[in-house]
C-alpha cells in the first residue's frame, strides 16, 4: 500500500503546495539565467559559448549529484531529504548573488545546481508516493505549474530587479525567500517513511541501483528523458539573446516572452495534466509534441519581427513545449515500484540535468555571434530539436509502467 492512503485531500493539497514552491525555486534559480544572459555578455564581456557554459555548469553539477542522490535517497524519510536539498540550493542560490566575476560565479552556480537538481528527484518520489496514478497527472501539472509561475512572477520580477539594481539582485533575493521557507517546509511536510519498509538496511546502497540499472526499461526512461530535454534546451538557453541580437527586441522588452509565456503555461500545464488522466499519458504526449514542432522551427528563424508576433510565437513555443513535460513526468514516475523511486528519480533527474546541460552547451558550440550581437547558426538547433522530439515521441510508447 502506498504512501497516499495515509493523507486526505486536504493535507495532500497543501504537501502539493510545498512541492510546487520547492519546484519554484530551483526553476527559477536556473531560468532566470537566460533572461539575463545579455547582462552576463556584456558585463563580463563573455561570448555565446562562455554564457552557455554557465548555464551548462548548473546542469552538469546537478546531474553529478544526482548520481549522488540515488545512493542515498531511498533510505530516508522523504521529508527530511527534501529539507536538507532545499537547504543546501538556498545557500547555493545566496552564494551567487555574491559572486564578484565570472569565475566565482561559476562555482556557485555548481553549487546551486547540484543541490537544486536532486530537488526535482525528490519532488517528484514524493508524488509517486502519496498521489495515486489515476490522479498523478493532475498533481504533477499543478507541482509543475512552478514553471510558469516563475515566468510570470519570478522572471520579470527578476529582470526589474536585475535592471535597476544589477543581476546580483534577483540571486539574493530569491536566496532570502528561500530561506525564509525552510520552517515553513518543515511544519506542513508530513513523515514519510513507509517505502522504507522495503528496502534492506543491511544491503549496500548500490543494491537499489544495481536492480534500476538491470532493467531494459530504465534506459528507455534515460533514452526519452535525454532525447525530450535536446527538444527544450538546445533553444531555451539562447532564446533571449537571439530575440535582443536577431529579432530586434529591447532589453526591457525581454520580460514579457515569460509574462506571457508563463501566464499561458499556467493554466495549459494544469489543463495537459488533467487531459492526460483523461485520454491517456502517452497520447496527450504524443499530440503536444506534434504540435510543438512547428513553433520551434519558426522560433529559431525568426528575423526581425514586431513585439506583438513575436510574444505570440514565444508564447504557444512555451505552451506547447513545457506542456510535454506534464504527460512525461507522469509516466517517468510510474514506470518503477515505491521502494526504488527515490533512486529512481534521482537517476533520472541526473540524466535529465547532464541531458540539458549537454544540449546547452551543443547549442553554444553550434551558435556563434558576429557583429551587433546577431547570432548565427540559431536554425540549426532548431532543427536538431525537432529531431530529437520525433525520437522522444516513437519512444514513449515502449515505455512500461509499474504504477
Amino acid at each position: 500500500m502506498e504512501e497516499q492512503n495515509l493523507h486526505d485531500h486536504k493535507q495532500e493539497r497543501w504537501i502539493i503546495v510545498i512541492l510546487a514552491f520547492m519546484q519554484f525555486a530551483h526553476i527559477l534559480d536556473f531560468v532566470i539565467m537566460m533572461p539575463l544572459g545579455p547582462f552576463f555578455m556584456q558585463e563580463f564581456k563573455i561570448n555565446s559559448l562562455q554564457f552557455g557554459i554557465l548555464v551548462s555548469v548548473y546542469t552538469f553539477s546537478a546531474g553529478i549529484f544526482g548520481l549522488l542522490g540515488a545512493f542515498y535517497l531511498d533510505r530516508y524519510d522523504r521529508k527530511f531529504a527534501a529539507i536538507f536539498v532545499f537547504s543546501g540550493f538556498t545557500f547555493g542560490t545566496i552564494f551567487c548573488a555574491f559572486a564578484p566575476d565570472y569565475n566565482t560565479l561559476l562555482v556557485a552556480r555548481a553549487v546551486a545546481g547540484g543541490f537544486g537538481g536532486i530537488i526535482g528527484a525528490v519532488v517528484l518520489a514524493i508524488i509517486g508516493d502519496i498521489i495515486p496514478f489515476f490522479r498523478r497527472g493532475k498533481a504533477t501539472g499543478a507541482v509543475m505549474s512552478a514553471f510558469s509561475i516563475a515566468s510570470v512572477i519570478g522572471i520579470p520580477i527578476g529582470m526589474i530587479l536585475a535592471e535597476n539594481f544589477g543581476w546580483h539582485a534577483p540571486f539574493l533575493a530569491l536566496g532570502i525567500l528561500s530561506l525564509a521557507f525552510i520552517p515553513l517546509s518543515y511544519k506542513i511536510l508530513p513523515t514519510m517513511r513507509l517505502h522504507l519498509e522495503g528496502i534492506d538496511s543491511t544491503k549496500p546502497a548500490w543494491n537499489s541501483i544495481s536492480i534500476v540499472l538491470s532493467r531494459k526499461n530504465s534506459y528507455l526512461v534515460f533514452l526519452f528523458l535525454t532525447c525530450l530535454m535536446f527538444g527544450g534546451f538546445t533553444i531555451i538557453p539562447f532564446l533571449t539573446p537571439y530575440m535582443v541580437g536577431n529579432v530586434g527586441l529591447q532589453m526591457n522588452e525581454l520580460k514579457y516572452i515569460y509574462l506571457f509565456g508563463g501566464l499561458f503555461t499556467f493554466f495549459s500545464m494544469n489543463i495537459i495534466g488533467k487531459l492526460s488522466d483523461r485520454f491517456g499519458k502517452q497520447k496527450i504526449f504524443t499530440f503536444v509534441a506534434i504540435l510543438s514542432w512547428a513553433p520551434v522551427l519558426f522560433v529559431t528563424n525568426m528575423t526581425t519581427t514586431p513585439l506583438a508576433l513575436t510574444l505570440t510565437v514565444t508564447t504557444i513555443f512555451m505552451v506547447l513545449v513545457s506542456g510535454r513535460i506534464v504527460p512525461a513526468f507522469a509516466i517517468i514516475t510510474s514506470t518503477v515500484e515505491p521502494q526504488l523511486r527515490g533512486s529512481f528519480m534521482s537517476i533520472t533527474s541526473s540524466v535529465q540535468q547532464l541531458a540539458s546541460g549537454l544540449a546547452s552547451f551543443l547549442a553554444g558550440t553550434i551558435i556563434y555571434e558576429v557583429g551587433n550581437h546577431t547570432l548565427v547558426n540559431y536554425n540549426i538547433v532548431g532543427y536538431i530539436a525537432v529531431i530529437a522530439s520525433m525520437i522522444s515521441v516513437f519512444l514513449v510508447w515502449k515505455l512500461k509502467t509499474a504504477h
